[in-house]
C-alpha cells in the first residue's frame, strides 16, 4: 500500500513537478493550491502525510497546521513544511506548530518522496 500524501502548493509548476515525482515514487497525491482547499479535501480521503507550502495566498501553511494540529480528527497526521524560507525563524515556527518536519526549496524533486519518508522516519523515533 503507498502513502496518499494531501500537497498544498500555490505555485503550479512546484505542484506539478511535485505531484508527479511523488506519484513516480509510488506515492498517491491529491494536490490543492493553499490551505483552505487542503482543509476542505481532508474530508474526502485522509492522507498520511501533509506537505504544505508555508508561503501562500487564501490561507498559508502556518494557519492551516494551526487548525489541523488544534482538530482531534487531524491532529495525527504529519505534516512537512516546505518551504523557501530556511532561516531559523521558520525552521522554529515550523516545530512549534508540531510539524514532523521540513524541506526547504529548491528541492531536488527527484529525492523528494525519499527525503519524505525521512522525515516520517525520523518523528517516529
Amino acid at each position: 500500500m503507498s502513502l496518499h500524501v494531501l500537497l498544498a502548493e500555490d505555485d503550479p509548476d512546484i505542484r506539478l513537478v511535485s505531484r508527479l515525482s511523488l506519484k513516480k515514487a509510488g506515492f498517491r497525491v491529491t494536490a490543492t493550491s493553499n490551505g483552505r482547499e487542503l482543509l476542505e479535501k481532508l474530508g474526502d480521503d485522509r492522507p498520511d502525510v501533509i506537505l504544505l507550502d508555508y508561503m501562500m495566498p487564501d490561507m498559508d501553511g502556518a494557519e492551516a497546521c494551526r487548525r489541523l494540529k488544534a482538530d482531534p480528527a487531524t491532529r495525527d497526521i504529519p505534516v512537512i513544511f516546505v518551504t523557501a524560507k530556511s532561516q531559523g525563524f521558520v525552521v522554529d515556527q515550523a516545530a512549534a506548530l508540531g510539524a514532523a518536519g521540513y524541506i526547504v526549496k529548491p528541492y531536488d524533486a527527484l529525492k523528494l518522496g525519499e527525503e519524505i519518508k525521512r522525515i516520517l522516519d525520523e518523528a517516529k523515533k
